[in-house]
């Protein structure tokens, strides 16, 4: 294995990854990782324009993400000795599940180390595999640091999350399964952080007798791919600044560059906004609990960025690994993004009579009250009124501008400030999923 240590210009370098090998490393998963399902949607090709659109569900997978697959194949090619030692690894929360789980299957002793910003949910369930989870580093590149530290003093073996050749064949076999699954694929969007999992399908789809068209996705706040990709060298982030933890590298390294560049047909960036609205659509219209990571390939799937045009896409739905309450929280901001959620401070002259009227104004206009709660007082408040503020979900922009102009207009009440986009980034759809 590489620990990946040190970026270089990966210029001269060949892919190190083929197709035997992710084939091998099928035949070493096939009783540990599931064969994931490919559920297609009318709903999003028709938001994306595409002929047909196919969503793999990595977030089924054990752990929840994709990293097992990786994880396992690396490490069921360990010495005896170096099993015996045990294994260490760096980790934003799903290749520290993978990992974990790997080495309670294989009898492998395993330390995850894990950046401060990695979701609780993350942390509790790789303790639950049996590892031990040491919480180092701001950002995930402190906690490699760390981990590689440790590794060359207690000569534990290092499995990087992504520069490792068993790793990306691991990840290649998602490839695999979506070349026997959606015949009708042409393109395949992948999130990018270290580019493990878009090196591993790009190697499996490219090797196929077919013309698929590989996209890599990133956040506005990670997007190294791209420059790196077009300069032909490594060009590493000084920081990253992103909702999607899970892809919030600052870099690929040499064994993922080098195969990058050779699979890669286009990297586009997504806002985190426009991931927020991803997740909740497929929260809203596929039934999916995603995490930033996961939703990016379908917001940048419904983009203007990308020409999808008759085309017939699969999206990798990589992980759903999320607390409920940020799950939640980018859910509405999500809804925000949409058009189809709005928050207001109102003014009441009579608390707490005039809650009622408000319940019943929303409701009988058609919305969904989400929020009612009573507010500080700031100093531009009016002295004989108290502020509340709402939180209110509708069908679009025009019709929470009915909504609030309705209750604007009850006695005693009135709309102080409020916040809608009126613009959606995202197009919507009325029809059901499909």
């Amino acid at each position: 294995m590489t620990d990946g240590s040190a970026a270089g210009s990966g210029g001269d370098a060949s892919p190190t990854v083929t197709l035997d090998d992710i084939e091998a490393a099928r035949d070493r998963l096939t009783d540990v990782a599931h064969r994931t399902p490919l559920d297609t949607s009318r709903t999003f090709a028709d938001m994306s324009g595409a002929a047909s659109l196919g969503l793999k569900l990595e977030t089924l997978q054990r752990t929840g993400s994709f990293k097992i697959r990786g994880a396992y194949n690396a490490m069921a090619q360990l010495s005896a000795a170096e099993r015996e030692t045990g294994v260490i690894a760096a980790s934003a929360g799903n290749h520290a599940q993978g990992v974990a789980l790997a080495g309670d299957l294989l009898g492998i002793d395993t330390t995850i180390v894990v950046p401060e910003v990695t979701p609780a949910a993350k942390i509790a369930a790789t303790r639950g595999y049996g590892a031990t989870v040491l919480v180092e580093g701001d950002i995930y590149e402190r906690s490699y640091e760390f981990a590689a530290e440790r590794a060359a003093e207690t000569g534990e073996t290092f499995v990087h999350p992504f520069d490792d050749e068993a790793v990306v064949a691991g990840q290649g076999t998602v490839g695999l399964e979506l070349l026997a699954q959606y015949p009708a694929m042409d393109t395949v969007l992948v999130s990018v952080g270290g580019g493990g999992l878009i090196s591993g399908i790009g190697t499996a789809v490219t090797a196929a007798d077919r013309d698929v068209r590989v996209v890599g996705v990133q956040p506005e706040g990670a997007a190294h791919a791209k420059p790196s990709l077009e300069a032909g060298e490594i060009r590493p982030l000084s920081d990253v600044d992103t909702v999607a933890e899970g892809i919030a590298d600052t870099r690929m390294l040499e064994t993922t560059f080098a195969i990058a560049r050779e699979v890669i047909d286009e990297v586009v960036t997504v806002s985190d906004r426009e991931i927020a609205a991803a997740v909740a659509l497929l929260a809203e219209r596929a039934k999916l609990i995603a995490e930033g990571a996961g939703a990016a390939p379908l917001a940048a799937a419904l983009s203007a960025e990308l020409d999808l045009a008759d085309a017939n896409p699969a999206v990798v739905v990589s992980g759903g690994n999320v607390n409920l309450t940020d799950h939640a929280a980018l859910a509405r901001t999500g809804l925000v993004e949409l058009g189809r959620y709005a928050e207001a401070r109102l003014a009441l002259a009579a608390w707490p009579r005039q809650v009622g009227d408000v319940v019943e104004t929303v409701t009988a206009e058609g919305a969904e009250l989400d929020t009612l709660e009573r507010a500080s007082r700031a100093a531009t408040d009016h002295p004989n009124r108290t502020p509340v503020t709402i939180g209110i979900e509708g069908r679009g922009a025009d019709h929470l501008d009915a909504v609030l102009a309705a209750v604007s207009e009850l006695d005693g009440v009135s709309v102080v400030e409020r916040s809608v986009v009126e613009q959606p980034t995202v197009p919507r759809s009325v029809d059901d999923e499909g």
